[in-house]
């Protein structure tokens, strides 16, 4: 009866995760159709949309919102690390890493 149970949970968590997949799907869409309408709030919208379906699919595949986390945070510092500072995308990745300096996240 206890296999039962939990063949019925792993086929739940399944049925979630692919709709998370979709979800995901549906807003990086979302967010190329977004820029058609040149609005910062609906581009914003999509893109926290993204990240709160990322975050969700993570946990539902058994990683931790910290090691989420974590490993943006090594990305982060990696690329910040090895990129050339004269580069735009540099620029913007050690925005970003101040921006998590200050938020507590590194």
């Amino acid at each position: 009866m206890a296999n039962i149970g939990r063949e019925l949970d792993v086929a739940r968590n399944i049925r979630i995760i692919e709709w998370l997949k979709a979800e995901l799907l549906d807003n990086v869409s979302g967010f190329f159709r977004g820029f058609l309408q040149t609005s910062d709030a609906v581009l914003a919208d999509y893109l926290a949309h993204i990240v709160v379906t990322v975050y969700t699919l993570a946990r539902r595949l058994g990683i931790g919102y910290q090691e989420l986390d974590r490993q943006v945070m090594e990305k982060v510092r990696i690329s910040v690390e090895t990129g050339s500072q004269g580069d735009d995308g540099y620029n913007d990745l050690q925005s970003l890493q101040s921006h998590l300096n200050r938020q507590g996240k590194l």
